[in-house]
């Protein structure tokens, strides 16, 4: 079961930023002067230890979780993705597997720990920043 909160709904800009880890995913609309949020949530234990020859290996929750996430990032053209732990990297083979229109779209992944809102948002702005300075237009994803 997942939750999603909206502060303000989305309408995904060209930016997006998103911070996760296995209990939740925040998703930032980033534009030049502010930034929107919204919450995606997981429920139940997605890092659940199983015993070996139990049945199911946890996957499921995440992949919906993922997929939810996703889903969220439909609309963006460029996604910066950050995290403290190995969610991020799992999130980016989630969708490199099963959604590869995000796939494309993920141009940096970073670990970080709990930054704030603020703090996301003023990081993923000087990425998007530098990114778009080194990158021609023709080569980035859209």
């Amino acid at each position: 079961m997942l939750s999603r909160h909206l502060e303000r709904p989305l309408a995904m800009s060209r930016h997006a930023a998103v911070w996760l880890d296995h209990s939740e995913a925040h998703l930032y609309e980033i534009t030049p002067d502010d930034y929107r949020r919204s919450t995606v949530k997981a429920h139940g234990d997605a890092r659940q230890h199983r015993k070996a020859g139990s049945v199911g290996d946890g996957r499921a929750h995440s992949d919906t979780f993922f997929h939810a996430v996703a889903q969220g990032l439909t609309d963006a053209h460029e996604i910066y993705v950050c995290g403290p732990g190995s969610a991020k990297t799992e999130f980016q083979k989630h969708v490199e597997k099963h959604d590869r229109q995000v796939a494309q779209r993920i141009v940096k992944v970073e670990t970080v720990d709990h930054p704030s809102d603020g703090q996301i948002a003023a990081q993923a702005r000087r990425f998007f920043k530098a990114f778009e300075r080194i990158t021609p237009l023709n080569g980035r994803a859209g």
